[in-house]
Protein backbone atom coordinates (compact mmCIF):
# COMPACT_ATOMS: atom_id res chain seq x y z
CA UNK A 1 0.00 0.00 0.00
CA UNK A 2 1.30 3.18 -0.57
CA UNK A 3 -0.26 6.45 1.52
CA UNK A 4 -0.03 10.11 -0.13
CA UNK A 5 -0.35 12.65 1.94
CA UNK A 6 -2.46 15.70 0.87
CA UNK A 7 -0.56 19.38 1.55
CA UNK A 8 -1.28 21.42 2.98
CA UNK A 9 -3.71 19.83 5.90
CA UNK A 10 -3.46 20.56 9.78
CA UNK A 11 -3.47 23.68 11.35
CA UNK A 12 -4.44 27.13 10.46
CA UNK A 13 -3.20 30.29 11.70
CA UNK A 14 -6.18 30.99 13.46
CA UNK A 15 -6.01 27.52 15.45
CA UNK A 16 -2.77 28.02 16.37
CA UNK A 17 -3.18 31.05 18.11
CA UNK A 18 -6.01 30.26 19.40
CA UNK A 19 -4.28 27.09 21.30
CA UNK A 20 -1.86 29.02 21.93
CA UNK A 21 -4.05 31.86 23.28
CA UNK A 22 -5.24 29.25 26.24
CA UNK A 23 -1.64 27.84 26.70
CA UNK A 24 -0.34 31.64 27.27
CA UNK A 25 -3.54 31.85 29.67
CA UNK A 26 -2.80 28.88 31.89
CA UNK A 27 1.07 30.08 32.52
CA UNK A 28 0.06 33.87 33.10
CA UNK A 29 -2.74 33.46 35.44
CA UNK A 30 -2.74 29.95 36.66
CA UNK A 31 -5.53 27.85 36.38
CA UNK A 32 -8.27 26.87 36.23
CA UNK A 33 -8.97 29.14 32.66
CA UNK A 34 -12.46 28.41 31.50
CA UNK A 35 -13.16 28.31 27.30
CA UNK A 36 -16.66 28.99 26.48
CA UNK A 37 -17.28 26.48 23.63
CA UNK A 38 -14.32 24.01 22.34
CA UNK A 39 -11.24 25.98 21.59
CA UNK A 40 -10.90 24.70 18.55
CA UNK A 41 -13.27 21.66 17.17
CA UNK A 42 -11.11 18.95 17.76
CA UNK A 43 -11.17 16.61 21.01
CA UNK A 44 -7.76 15.41 21.08
CA UNK A 45 -6.62 19.73 21.34
CA UNK A 46 -9.50 19.91 23.68
CA UNK A 47 -8.15 17.20 25.71
CA UNK A 48 -4.71 18.10 26.09
CA UNK A 49 -5.86 21.81 27.26
CA UNK A 50 -8.28 20.79 29.81
CA UNK A 51 -5.38 18.09 30.99
CA UNK A 52 -3.49 21.51 31.62
CA UNK A 53 -5.90 23.42 33.38
CA UNK A 54 -8.10 24.85 31.16
CA UNK A 55 -12.30 24.33 31.59
CA UNK A 56 -14.64 24.13 28.97
CA UNK A 57 -18.55 25.27 28.98
CA UNK A 58 -20.68 26.18 26.33
CA UNK A 59 -22.73 29.08 28.29
CA UNK A 60 -20.72 31.88 29.69
CA UNK A 61 -23.40 31.74 32.54
CA UNK A 62 -21.74 28.14 33.97
CA UNK A 63 -18.62 30.50 34.80
CA UNK A 64 -17.66 31.62 38.49
CA UNK A 65 -17.72 35.19 38.79
CA UNK A 66 -14.59 36.80 38.52
CA UNK A 67 -13.07 34.39 36.57
CA UNK A 68 -10.90 34.55 33.49
CA UNK A 69 -12.49 33.00 30.34
CA UNK A 70 -10.82 32.55 26.33
CA UNK A 71 -14.04 32.82 23.88
CA UNK A 72 -13.25 30.75 20.91
CA UNK A 73 -11.67 30.48 17.96
CA UNK A 74 -15.56 30.43 15.83
CA UNK A 75 -16.04 34.08 17.71
CA UNK A 76 -19.12 34.64 20.08
CA UNK A 77 -22.01 36.92 19.49
CA UNK A 78 -22.50 40.26 21.69
CA UNK A 79 -24.56 38.46 23.93
CA UNK A 80 -22.24 36.65 25.37
CA UNK A 81 -19.47 39.62 26.24
CA UNK A 82 -22.54 41.06 27.96
CA UNK A 83 -23.23 38.25 30.20
CA UNK A 84 -19.69 38.45 30.95
CA UNK A 85 -19.19 41.56 31.88
CA UNK A 86 -22.41 41.37 34.23
CA UNK A 87 -20.43 38.37 36.07
CA UNK A 88 -17.15 40.46 36.29
CA UNK A 89 -15.35 37.89 33.89
CA UNK A 90 -12.08 39.13 32.44
CA UNK A 91 -12.66 37.46 28.95
CA UNK A 92 -9.66 36.75 26.15
CA UNK A 93 -10.74 37.12 22.91
CA UNK A 94 -9.38 34.36 20.82
CA UNK A 95 -11.66 34.19 17.59
CA UNK A 96 -9.68 33.62 14.86
CA UNK A 97 -9.14 37.42 12.66
CA UNK A 98 -10.79 36.35 9.36
CA UNK A 99 -14.16 35.22 11.72
CA UNK A 100 -13.73 38.78 13.37
CA UNK A 101 -13.32 40.06 9.42
CA UNK A 102 -16.95 38.70 9.00
CA UNK A 103 -18.16 40.30 11.50
CA UNK A 104 -16.61 43.29 11.19
CA UNK A 105 -18.59 43.68 7.33
CA UNK A 106 -21.69 42.28 9.09
CA UNK A 107 -21.72 45.61 11.21
CA UNK A 108 -20.81 47.99 8.42
CA UNK A 109 -23.35 46.60 5.61
CA UNK A 110 -26.00 46.56 8.59
CA UNK A 111 -25.29 50.34 9.14
CA UNK A 112 -25.27 51.45 5.57
CA UNK A 113 -28.98 50.06 5.01
CA UNK A 114 -28.29 46.59 3.35
CA UNK A 115 -30.09 43.70 3.62
CA UNK A 116 -27.35 41.04 5.01
CA UNK A 117 -27.55 37.34 3.87
CA UNK A 118 -25.27 34.84 5.70
CA UNK A 119 -24.16 31.68 3.76
CA UNK A 120 -23.47 29.25 6.52
CA UNK A 121 -24.32 25.87 8.42
CA UNK A 122 -27.47 26.48 10.92
CA UNK A 123 -26.54 25.70 14.24
CA UNK A 124 -22.58 25.94 13.94
CA UNK A 125 -20.75 28.04 16.13
CA UNK A 126 -19.40 30.44 13.90
CA UNK A 127 -22.12 31.05 12.46
CA UNK A 128 -24.24 32.09 15.56
CA UNK A 129 -21.59 34.52 16.49
CA UNK A 130 -21.78 36.29 13.19
CA UNK A 131 -25.67 36.19 13.11
CA UNK A 132 -25.50 38.29 16.44
CA UNK A 133 -23.41 41.11 15.37
CA UNK A 134 -26.57 42.40 13.22
CA UNK A 135 -29.38 41.39 11.41
CA UNK A 136 -29.07 38.84 8.81
CA UNK A 137 -30.76 36.14 6.98
CA UNK A 138 -28.86 32.33 7.10
CA UNK A 139 -28.78 30.99 3.30
CA UNK A 140 -27.99 27.29 4.61
CA UNK A 141 -25.70 26.14 1.55
CA UNK A 142 -26.20 22.58 2.74
CA UNK A 143 -29.26 21.85 0.93
CA UNK A 144 -31.64 23.74 -1.13
CA UNK A 145 -30.86 27.56 -1.18
CA UNK A 146 -33.57 29.20 0.29
CA UNK A 147 -33.23 32.41 -0.64
CA UNK A 148 -35.10 35.67 0.90
CA UNK A 149 -37.67 37.39 -1.03
CA UNK A 150 -37.31 41.26 -1.51
CA UNK A 151 -38.17 43.52 -3.77
CA UNK A 152 -35.59 42.47 -6.35
CA UNK A 153 -33.97 45.91 -5.98
CA UNK A 154 -33.13 45.89 -2.55
CA UNK A 155 -29.33 46.58 -1.69
CA UNK A 156 -28.00 43.14 -0.55
CA UNK A 157 -24.44 41.99 1.02
CA UNK A 158 -23.78 38.35 1.20
CA UNK A 159 -21.17 37.10 3.29
CA UNK A 160 -20.01 33.91 3.92
CA UNK A 161 -19.11 31.35 7.08
CA UNK A 162 -15.01 30.87 6.71
CA UNK A 163 -15.14 27.12 6.61
CA UNK A 164 -17.70 26.30 3.95
CA UNK A 165 -17.06 24.09 1.10
CA UNK A 166 -15.54 26.44 -1.77
CA UNK A 167 -18.09 24.96 -4.67
CA UNK A 168 -21.13 24.83 -2.62
CA UNK A 169 -20.63 28.48 -1.39
CA UNK A 170 -20.16 29.68 -5.00
CA UNK A 171 -24.01 27.67 -5.74
CA UNK A 172 -25.55 29.42 -3.47
CA UNK A 173 -23.96 32.78 -4.05
CA UNK A 174 -25.18 32.55 -7.82
CA UNK A 175 -28.66 31.46 -6.80
CA UNK A 176 -28.59 34.91 -4.70
CA UNK A 177 -27.10 37.23 -7.45
CA UNK A 178 -29.73 35.54 -9.60
CA UNK A 179 -32.44 37.09 -7.36
CA UNK A 180 -29.65 40.00 -6.65
CA UNK A 181 -28.06 41.06 -9.64
CA UNK A 182 -26.25 43.82 -7.62
CA UNK A 183 -25.54 42.50 -4.26
CA UNK A 184 -22.71 42.69 -3.14
CA UNK A 185 -20.56 39.51 -2.31
CA UNK A 186 -17.75 39.21 0.31
CA UNK A 187 -16.67 36.04 -0.17
CA UNK A 188 -15.16 34.80 3.19
CA UNK A 189 -13.96 31.36 2.67
CA UNK A 190 -10.52 31.33 4.23
CA UNK A 191 -7.69 30.79 2.94
CA UNK A 192 -6.80 27.80 4.64
CA UNK A 193 -10.19 25.57 3.63
CA UNK A 194 -9.82 27.30 0.28
CA UNK A 195 -6.62 25.30 -0.01
CA UNK A 196 -7.17 22.40 1.79
CA UNK A 197 -10.45 21.54 -0.48
CA UNK A 198 -8.03 22.49 -3.58
CA UNK A 199 -4.94 19.75 -2.46
CA UNK A 200 -8.13 17.34 -1.93
CA UNK A 201 -9.14 17.88 -5.40
CA UNK A 202 -5.90 16.93 -6.60
CA UNK A 203 -5.35 14.09 -4.22
CA UNK A 204 -8.72 12.26 -5.43
CA UNK A 205 -7.55 12.04 -8.83
CA UNK A 206 -4.19 10.00 -7.47
CA UNK A 207 -6.21 7.26 -5.21
CA UNK A 208 -8.24 4.90 -4.57
CA UNK A 209 -10.09 5.96 -1.37
CA UNK A 210 -9.28 9.02 0.93
CA UNK A 211 -9.14 9.58 4.99
CA UNK A 212 -10.04 13.18 6.21
CA UNK A 213 -8.52 13.10 10.30
CA UNK A 214 -10.40 15.47 11.94
CA UNK A 215 -13.29 16.09 14.85
CA UNK A 216 -17.10 14.97 13.14
CA UNK A 217 -18.22 18.79 14.49
CA UNK A 218 -15.34 20.40 12.51
CA UNK A 219 -17.24 21.67 9.63
CA UNK A 220 -14.03 22.00 7.54
CA UNK A 221 -13.14 18.43 8.22
CA UNK A 222 -16.47 17.69 6.45
CA UNK A 223 -16.38 19.67 3.72
CA UNK A 224 -13.07 17.89 2.86
CA UNK A 225 -14.49 14.05 2.91
CA UNK A 226 -17.22 15.80 0.49
CA UNK A 227 -14.80 17.26 -1.85
CA UNK A 228 -13.34 13.94 -1.80
CA UNK A 229 -16.32 11.67 -2.54
CA UNK A 230 -17.64 14.41 -5.35
CA UNK A 231 -14.32 13.99 -7.45
CA UNK A 232 -14.93 10.31 -7.29
CA UNK A 233 -13.24 8.59 -4.13
CA UNK A 234 -14.97 7.02 -1.35
CA UNK A 235 -14.16 8.97 1.79
CA UNK A 236 -13.72 8.27 5.78
CA UNK A 237 -13.65 10.95 8.38
CA UNK A 238 -12.31 9.88 11.26
CA UNK A 239 -11.30 11.39 14.63
CA UNK A 240 -7.69 9.04 14.98
CA UNK A 241 -6.26 5.52 14.11
CA UNK A 242 -8.94 3.95 16.56
CA UNK A 243 -11.68 4.84 14.41
CA UNK A 244 -9.90 3.27 11.21
CA UNK A 245 -12.09 0.42 9.76
CA UNK A 246 -9.54 -2.00 8.17
CA UNK A 247 -11.96 -3.22 5.76
CA UNK A 248 -12.05 -0.13 3.76
CA UNK A 249 -8.38 -0.18 2.72
CA UNK A 250 -8.28 -3.84 2.69
CA UNK A 251 -6.43 -4.55 -1.39
CA UNK A 252 -6.38 -0.84 -1.56
CA UNK A 253 -3.06 -0.05 -3.46
CA UNK A 254 -3.18 4.20 -3.08
CA UNK A 255 -4.53 5.65 0.34
CA UNK A 256 -4.98 9.43 0.31
CA UNK A 257 -4.50 11.20 3.72
CA UNK A 258 -5.81 14.77 4.69
CA UNK A 259 -6.72 16.52 7.95
CA UNK A 260 -8.30 19.67 9.03
CA UNK A 261 -7.06 22.83 9.91
CA UNK A 262 -7.93 21.80 13.77
CA UNK A 263 -6.58 18.63 13.69
CA UNK A 264 -2.72 17.88 15.11
CA UNK A 265 -0.19 16.38 12.89
CA UNK A 266 0.28 13.97 15.39
CA UNK A 267 -2.87 11.78 14.56
CA UNK A 268 -1.99 11.87 10.98
CA UNK A 269 1.01 10.24 12.28
CA UNK A 270 -1.12 7.49 14.27
CA UNK A 271 -3.08 6.92 11.48
CA UNK A 272 -0.05 6.25 9.39
CA UNK A 273 1.53 3.46 11.64
CA UNK A 274 -1.80 2.01 11.69
CA UNK A 275 -1.64 1.66 8.26
CA UNK A 276 1.69 -0.01 7.80
CA UNK A 277 2.32 1.41 3.94
CA UNK A 278 5.30 0.03 2.04
CA UNK A 279 5.66 3.93 1.19
CA UNK A 280 4.66 7.43 2.12
CA UNK A 281 4.69 10.53 0.18
CA UNK A 282 3.36 13.99 0.19
CA UNK A 283 1.84 16.30 -2.74
CA UNK A 284 3.90 19.53 -3.48
CA UNK A 285 1.10 21.90 -2.53
CA UNK A 286 0.59 25.89 -1.86
CA UNK A 287 2.89 27.23 0.92
CA UNK A 288 1.23 28.80 3.99
CA UNK A 289 3.37 31.65 6.06
CA UNK A 290 0.24 33.06 7.46
CA UNK A 291 0.29 34.25 11.72
CA UNK A 292 -1.55 36.29 13.41
CA UNK A 293 -0.84 38.35 16.41
CA UNK A 294 -2.23 37.99 19.85
CA UNK A 295 -4.74 39.65 21.92
CA UNK A 296 -2.82 42.52 23.12
CA UNK A 297 -3.70 41.12 26.61
CA UNK A 298 -0.71 38.42 26.07
CA UNK A 299 1.31 40.28 23.95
Amino acid sequence: MEVILSSPRGFCAGVVRAIEVVELCLEKFSPPIYVKHQIVHNPYVVKALEQKGAITVEEVNEIPQGSIVVFSAHGSPPEDFRRAEERNLRVIDATCPLVTRVHNEAIKYSREGKKVILVGHRGHAEARGTMGQAPMVLVDDHGPVDIPQWDENTEVAVLTQTTLSVDDTARAVSKIKGRYSNALVRNDVCYATTNRQEAVKELAQLVDLVLVIGAENSSNCNRLREVAERHGVPAYLINSAEDLDQSWVSGVAKVGITSGASTPEVLVDEVISKLKPDSVSTLKGIGEDVTFTLPKELR
